[in-house]
């Protein structure tokens, strides 16, 4: 019953932005009529990126973490920052003041619902194509970490960062929205790193998945799981699904770049400083484990970060 009243709940939910951005539409159908609207509806139709910031501030911000807070675990966030972008992406195509080439929307658009179907599959198969099971494990320590306080912490921790990272990230697909410069060589570069960041994190978490599930089948029969994932792409990276997430933004920043507009590479470095934190995170939780904490230290000894190289054979394990 749970699993149907959060599918409710995440289909329900976008309703109150898509339907005001429905009627904004329908009283600016052309650039005329915003030039002569002084009001309320002529102020949003001269700001996108502001109007973004507010149905963003109303509906996730305030919205999500209300439900959140009802359901004592926050869980939306995780779902919509897998559709957020194209969601975006088309807000930004579609303004009644955007301009771009068609080419280079169409492609951008096309590669933002590529990396999306991509990271929703894959959200979903790691909750078991359950809805709203479970929260974000750093949010879960976060919730242990401030006790009483987590209610209004949240509210800046999960939802108000995450407007930061999100519509910065996505910055390069409003720069594409608003030139007219036509498609050149450093759009078809831009979409080989973005084709490139996809497959890897496409690759990475299939592999990941499997590992997991592995380790799953071993505990059912009573064998001792694999300490760690050193096959694949793992074997030349500890995390090459961050590369490939990594490539992804930077390849759409170079989108923004070449339409002339390269402060909104901002987003894409935002986005890999919190990658980096993430990353040490993740090592950490990953060495509180007592049972596999001596094999993944030689992990990191023998295997790069992030770039993939060959393994340091001549490490030995103490």
């Amino acid at each position: 019953m749970g699993d149907w009243k959060n599918r409710l709940i995440a289909v329900l939910v976008p309703l109150p932005s898509l339907i005001f951005f429905l009627f904004f539409l329908n009283r600016f159908k052309s650039v005329a009529s915003i030039s002569n609207s002084v009001n309320f509806w002529g102020w949003c139709a001269r700001h996108p990126l502001l109007l973004a910031n507010l149905l963003f501030f109303i509906n996730i911000d305030v919205i999500f973490w209300l439900i959140g807070l009802i359901q004592s675990k926050h869980w939306l966030i995780d779902l919509y920052w897998t559709v957020i972008p194209p969601m975006l992406a088309g807000y930004y195509a579609f303004f009644p003041l955007a301009v771009s080439d068609p080419v280079r929307s169409a492609v951008v658009i096309a590669l933002t619902c590529l990396w999306s179907i991509r990271l929703t599959h894959s959200y979903f198969r790691r909750e078991q194509w359950r809805w709203g099971e479970r929260e974000d494990w750093r949010f879960h320590d976060l919730r242990k970490k401030h006790g009483g306080n987590w209610w209004w912490i949240s509210f800046f921790a999960v939802y108000l960062s995450q407007q930061v990272f999100l519509i910065g990230i996505c910055l390069p697909v409003y720069a594409v929205h608003s030139s007219e410069k036509g498609w050149d060589g450093w759009d078809a570069i831009a979409s080989g790193i973005c084709v490139g960041g996809i497959a890897i994190a496409g690759f990475a978490d299939t592999q990941l998945y499997r590992y997991m599930e592995k380790n799953r089948s071993l505990e059912t029969i009573g064998e001792a799981p694999v300490l760690n994932l050193e096959t694949g792409l793992w074997r030349y990276s500890r995390h090459p699904n961050y590369l490939g997430e990594q490539l992804w933004w930077w390849g759409l920043a170079l989108f923004g770049w070449n339409c002339g507009q390269g402060w909104t590479a901002i987003g894409a470095a935002l986005n890999s400083l919190c990658l980096a934190y993430v990353t040490v995170l993740v090592e950490r939780r990953m060495l509180e484990k007592k049972s596999r904490a001596e094999a993944y230290r030689l992990y990191q000894r023998t295997t790069s970060v992030w770039i993939p190289w060959f393994k340091n054979s001549k490490i030995k394990s103490h």
